[in-house]
């Protein structure tokens, strides 16, 4: 039987090429922090600042892979 202690002290990582073009969470939840301060925190949609910075990452990451 396989041991598992093994596969936790080895977590598979990720490519490096997963690595570079993956949009990390910490990088979206600061983006999303930074719509909502932009409005002042007044009103708006969590959700909407969580999709509107996870979208703007993707973009910038594709801009940067353009050139």
């Amino acid at each position: 039987m396989p041991s598992t202690a093994h596969a936790a002290k080895n977590p598979q990582k990720p490519s490096s090429t997963e690595h570079k073009t993956a949009v990390n969470h910490d990088q979206i939840a600061v983006a999303a922090y930074l719509h909502a301060e932009l409005r002042g925190f007044m009103g708006g949609d969590p959700v909407a600042d969580w999709l509107a910075a996870e979208a703007d990452i993707k973009a910038a990451q594709k801009k940067g892979k353009a050139h």
